[in-house]
């Protein structure tokens, strides 16, 4: 907080396409608040030039920053491009090719010429060290740590970079692991090392060697930047802590983001959904389906009782002919597929049109850019039908090259034998076909109905795509956020610190003992959560902590995780826990079975409050509608054909105020599509309710 007790936080949020800020100040003398957002071009694979970049376009005074969160995709692209390190693994003796046998789950299963996804760490740098652990954490065999000074010495010679340590059962006892860290410490403390425990504390042998192997070919290169973006912060003049947002939908400091990088693998699509779910709290909309259309990628996920989920169960690359690898971090749970404003359309050899998962990105970006793009993408198409302002193109920034577009969409034509227009409506239909698909598996695939779901719509592109798929899939309301085109730098504004810990612990529950066991284990995780925070300085009393229980029946592989209430404990209210188990059993499977229910671990919630801010309800002028409407234009929807639709400033438009599609929507850093027969109201905060007719 500044002398004149004023706060200001910003937050900044690299994307594949564009970087993006918000300024969110403060100032409790005068009770205003004010909010500003910026948007430049993302520049890989300088990242950390793009967020000073966009600091400078916004005239933000670093020196009376009291907050700043930053999210970013340099380690998702650093994985998915292979721009990591050369990196060496240590395991077990016998379990050197775990990451090469990896799961029986070939999903192109009828290809005779499938390849299986190559591993992160070649054959010949995967060493083995003599010790092992039981399954209860006990040793069975002593370590023979003299063993490292040889790998170490054979890792020097193939010039490793990095290296990753992956003991088996170190999930129930790091010992072994914590031996031979500080071994690899001592004898080459230069060199960039993780172990499986500093990570994760769950089972599963190939997802835990994945997860390590992973992070260490990303360590040095997110170290790297991280300490360049802290350096060009502080040679700006920013002075409050720098907190980087994690795929836990929380933020945490870069010192401890720095040691596990790998947590930040979906930072910014993580922020978006968590801002979804405060704003669903702040208007009363506790259970929500959040979509997020990017220039790259369209993401989205289930918001329920206002709390988003979080699961371990993620893998990169992962599609209908690749396997992909695991990554045992927490992440929200979420679907993403390659459908964003810069998707390109395409043609395969049976003259059936595809739009993405490849991308135009911001170079050359759509042909309307200008730039010598010669693929036809989402945003070209919604551009053609009038869906998007060609004279307020990228908030009037860019000149839209609609020749470009034209002679694109011709090209196409021909090829298909069909008109621009038809090709143009085709692009969009398919978009939104894929999207819908997405949008059924974090809701009606997982047990809910999506109308009694409000589907909130945020990204540069998720308001000209919400009204048509929820239309599809009959949700009733949409809720497009003010600012949405930065709603997951917003969301950053809005974090708390968090950290998820999930560990797995085998508890008979029949027996009473073990119940009361596993509660003193629970309270034993609590405390060492609480004393991580009071030793950043915070407060016992602003901590929280969130407990699950994961179950299962008795035999079964995979398990449902149960949240606690705050005063329960399962030694004391293990009838309860139960029958919570059995409803949300069958909600995901739809049966319930008699059988004896055992826990397979826990998953705790560290969160502790730093401050954020709540945004206040707009003013209100007495403005009339029709001094915000800019005219009319005939827009195509597609569906529902061509009209004459109302034109709208966004900024001009206060609460209360209400309005009838068809309509557009424009804003400098998104259009939203309100289609013949929706009814739009703003609320108090300045979001869109946009009312599905029928």
């Amino acid at each position: 907080m500044g002398m004149d007790g004023k706060t200001v936080r910003v937050a900044t949020d690299v994307g594949g396409t564009f970087t993006d800020l918000v300024y969110f100040e403060n100032n409790p003398a005068t009770g205003e608040q004010t909010i500003r957002t910026a948007k430049v071009d993302t520049t890989p694979p300088n990242f950390a030039l793009g967020v000073l970049n966009v600091i400078r376009k916004a005239d933000v005074d670093l020196a009376a920053v009291d907050f700043l969160a930053h999210g970013t995709t340099v380690v998702i692209n650093a994985l998915t491009e292979r721009r990591g390190v050369k990196t060496g693994l240590i395991t077990t003796h016998g379990f050197r090719d775990v990451l090469e046998i990896a799961r029986a789950n070939r999903p192109d299963y009828f290809n005779l010429k499938w390849v299986k996804p190559a591993p992160f760490v070649p054959r010949y740098l995967r060493r083995e060290i003599t010790g092992r652990l039981h399954t209860n954490g006990q040793e069975r065999q002593p370590l023979e740590l003299a063993q490292v000074a040889a790998i170490i010495e054979a890792f020097r010679a193939d010039d490793v970079q990095a290296i990753a340590i992956c003991l088996l059962h170190a999930y129930a006892n790091p010992a072994h692991e914590q031996a031979v860290l500080n071994e690899v410490r001592r004898l080459w403390p230069d060199v960039s090392v993780v172990a499986s425990h500093q990570i994760t504390r769950e089972w599963r042998e190939y997802e835990r060697s994945s997860t390590t192997v992973l992070s260490a070919y990303v360590q040095p290169i997110a170290a790297r930047y991280l300490d360049e973006l802290a350096s060009g912060l502080r040679d700006s003049g920013y002075k409050a802590p720098l907190y980087i947002m994690q795929s836990n939908c929380g933020i945490d400091s870069v010192e401890h983001a720095r040691e596990t990088p790998i947590t930040m693998v979906e930072s910014g699509p993580a922020s978006g959904f968590w801002a979804a779910a405060e704003l669903g709290r702040l208007i009363e909309e506790p259970n929500v389906l959040g979509l997020d259309i990017g220039g790259t990628t369209a993401k989205c996920a289930l918001i329920r009782n206002g709390q988003v989920s979080i699961k371990t169960d993620y893998w990169i690359e992962r599609n209908r002919i690749n396997a992909g690898y695991p990554i045992m971090v927490p992440v929200v749970d979420l679907v993403e597929i390659g459908n964003g404003g810069g998707s390109g359309a395409w043609v395969d050899d049976f003259d059936k049109l595809h739009v993405g998962p490849h991308s135009a990105g911001a170079v050359p970006g759509p042909a309307a850019y200008g730039n010598g793009g010669t693929q036809i993408t989402t945003t070209d198409a919604n551009l053609m039908l009038g869906r998007i302002n060609p004279d307020y193109f990228c908030g009037g920034n860019v000149v839209a090259d609609l020749p470009a577009v034209v002679r694109e969409l011709d090209a196409l034509g021909q090829r298909l034998h069909l008109p621009p227009d038809e090709i143009a409506r085709g692009v969009v239909r398919l978009a939104n076909d894929n999207m819908v698909n997405a949008l059924k598996l974090v809701s009606l695939s997982r047990g809910h109905d999506p109308r009694e779901l409000t589907l909130m719509a945020f990204g540069g592109g998720g308001a000209m795509h919400a009204v048509a798929l929820a239309q599809e899939l009959g949700v009733r309301k949409v809720i497009v956020p003010r600012n949405a085109s930065v709603f997951s730098a917003w969301g950053m504004t809005l974090s708390d610190l968090r950290r998820d810990l999930f560990i797995n612990r085998f508890v008979q529950t029949a027996h009473h003992g073990e119940r009361q066991q596993a509660q003193l284990f629970l309270e034993e995780l609590s405390g060492a959560a609480r004393e991580q925070f009071v030793a950043q300085a915070i407060p016992p009393q602003h901590v929280e902590i969130q407990m699950h229980c994961k179950l299962r029946y008795q035999n079964q592989e995979h398990a449902v995780e149960v949240p606690l209430d705050p005063h329960e404990r399962i030694d004391t209210d293990w009838a309860v826990i139960e029958q919570r188990f059995h409803t949300l059993y069958e909600q995901h499977y739809t049966y319930a079975l008699q059988a004896p229910v055992e826990i397979i671990g826990f998953h705790l919630v560290a969160i502790a409050q730093v401050g954020k801010l709540a945004p206040q309800a707009l003013p209100v002028t007495g403005r009339l509608i029709g001094d915000a409407c800019k005219g009319r234009r005939r827009v195509d929807y597609a569906q529902e054909g061509i009209h004459e639709a109302s034109l709208y400033d966004y900024a001009l438009l206060e609460p209360l105020m209400t309005f009838f599609g068809p309509a557009i929507v424009e804003d400098a850093g998104t259009t939203v599509v309100v289609h013949p027969g929706n009814r739009v109201q703003v609320d108090r905060l300045g979001n869109l309710h946009i009312m599905i007719n029928g």
